[in-house]
């Protein structure tokens, strides 16, 4: 590791430290909590399937009547899904359909593809196990089961689940507030005349859609000047109107460098050089009552630190409990010969073959990669890496949550 600078894994402990959880939660419909964060833990009130139902379309019978090669039963009822039939007669059928609750004195269901019309009887041809094709009351929950724990952002399976046991509405922590913005008089926006000398500002989109993916409250305040002044000010609106504050570039010690000096004057900062590439110097402070990170202004480096810092921060801050992400092991289609000495972050792109390819240049200027990329391979500090050997990989689907 690099004298002087911090691990990626000492500084994320320390960034982690100072997360502080939001406290406030409100109550949405159950409908549009999908993405939300999950306050309050959840139990089932009830028993699911609340009663015996059928799980195929076919027909209800009385073991006791399947005497014989082939018996012949009367069909006496026909029950929908929704409907209640009666009591089972001995000698009879009860047609039956998916989700239709099972007559008393019924004990199985024939599936119809085993079963013969002929007129108002049936021939059964297959004779069924005791509660064959039966689904049991309580058999997928029982009430009083937990189902969803706190902390967890709702997918929507989740907000089916508590929907099914007849929950309409959740506890959810409130949306995390964070501001961005962007200091260098370098950037102008897509759609503006680009002069000698100047460059489009990437990572205003790349960190907002970012900020999207996690279900932030975004307070976007634009590009800031690069001045003293214009940057406090910003400093002061965004703290008092956000939990947290990212901002990519102007926190080096440069001459146009502003957001440094601002965060001091206005708060308190920590700068950390981290043995990683890309991404070496990141910012970690406190204005007001906001948390503060301050990001490289290099569009991959922006794009890197973000996944690895800020994602958890975000994610803590939200009141998630896991907010590691799922790394899985993959095969390197590539050779890598000549490692850093800092842990590296290499943008690679699954192939038909099932192994991973890496973009032809590591540059970390080069923002094609990550749009190229599936993913990142969290590669160890000095590791050389050999076509076929086994690397951790972060694909960008775990990420993004």
């Amino acid at each position: 590791m690099n004298k002087g600078a911090l691990s990626v894994d000492e500084a994320l402990e320390r960034l982690l430290a100072g997360a502080r959880p939001v406290a406030e939660t409100e109550s949405v419909p159950t409908l549009s909590a999908a993405g939300r964060v999950l306050a309050t833990a959840q139990r089932s009130t009830m028993n699911v399937p609340p009663m015996d139902n059928s799980a195929m379309d076919g027909y209800a019978v009385r073991l006791a009547d399947l005497k014989g090669a082939e018996p012949r039963l009367a069909v006496a009822q026909k029950i929908l899904a929704g409907a209640v039939g009666t009591q089972l007669a001995p000698g009879t059928a009860a047609r039956i359909f998916t989700g239709a609750p099972i007559p008393p004195g019924a004990d199985a269901v024939v599936m119809q593809e085993d079963c013969a019309v002929e007129g108002d009887r049936i021939v059964v041809k297959k004779i069924p196990q005791p509660g064959e094709w039966i689904r049991r009351v309580a058999s997928d929950i029982r009430a009083g089961d937990a189902i969803l724990p706190a902390g967890l952002r709702l997918r929507p399976q989740d907000t089916g689940l508590a929907a099914s046991v007849g929950i309409a509405s959740l506890q959810v922590y409130r949306r995390v507030r964070l501001g961005l913005f962007f200091t260098g008089d370098e950037l102008v926006m897509p759609g503006d005349p680009l002069p000698p000398g100047r460059i489009y500002n990437s990572n205003r989109f790349t960190l907002n859609g970012l900020a999207q993916a996690y279900d932030c409250e975004v307070h976007d305040y634009g590009i800031v000047p690069d001045s003293l002044a214009a940057t406090r000010e910003v400093l002061r609106r965004a703290a008092a109107e956000c939990d947290v504050i990212v901002t990519s570039g102007g926190v080096s010690v440069g001459d146009a460098d502003f957001v440094k000096p601002a965060v001091e004057a206005e708060g308190e900062l920590l700068m950390w050089r981290i043995a990683m590439k890309p991404g070496r110097p990141l910012a970690f402070g406190r204005v007001a009552r906001a948390s503060f990170i301050g990001l490289p202004g290099n569009p991959v480096s922006s794009f890197v630190t973000f996944l690895i810092f800020v994602r958890p921060f975000l994610l803590k801050t939200q009141g998630i409990a896991r907010v590691a992400p799922h790394v899985i092991q993959a095969r390197a289609d590539f050779d890598w010969p000549e490692p850093d000495a800092r842990r590296e972050f290499l943008r690679v792109k699954w192939n038909a073959r099932g192994g991973l390819d890496l973009y032809h240049t590591q540059d970390s200027a080069v923002l094609m990669s990550t749009a190229w990329a599936d993913g990142l391979v969290d590669n160890p500090a000095s590791r050389a890496i050999r076509a076929g050997e086994m690397v951790t990989f972060m694909p960008y689907s775990e990420l993004y949550r």
